[in-house]
């Protein structure tokens, strides 16, 4: 069973949640997700749309300049790709066979 419910996070953070008692007493979890990064998928199938959420979370406040260097970013738009399809993923039969291609 699945309750979700809109909030406005007040400036002190501290909420008081009310379980409606249809939920059997017990163990919970209990998720937090800013209302305006509501995951969706577009044309490309990603969860979602727009800035990579990681990229804006963790760009510098001031300057908004990711904090990741070239190659990190490199990465992430290969990981992209290989999601699209654009490239295909590296398989591998065996760890020594992984291992071999990560120590070039």
């Amino acid at each position: 069973m699945t309750i979700e419910q809109i909030v406005e996070i007040p400036a002190n953070h501290r909420l008081t949640i009310e379980v409606p008692n249809e939920i059997p007493a017990g163990r919970a979890i209990i998720t937090f997700t800013p209302a305006s990064d509501r995951r969706s998928t577009d044309d490309d199938g990603l969860e979602y749309e727009g800035e990579c959420p990681i990229c804006v979370k963790n760009s510098d406040p001031i300057t908004g300049n990711p904090r990741y260097n070239a190659e990190t970013i490199a990465a992430f738009e290969e990981a992209k790709a290989i999601m699209r399809g654009e490239i295909p993923a590296k398989r591998y039969n065996s760890l020594e066979e992984a291992w071999k291609d990560l120590n070039l």
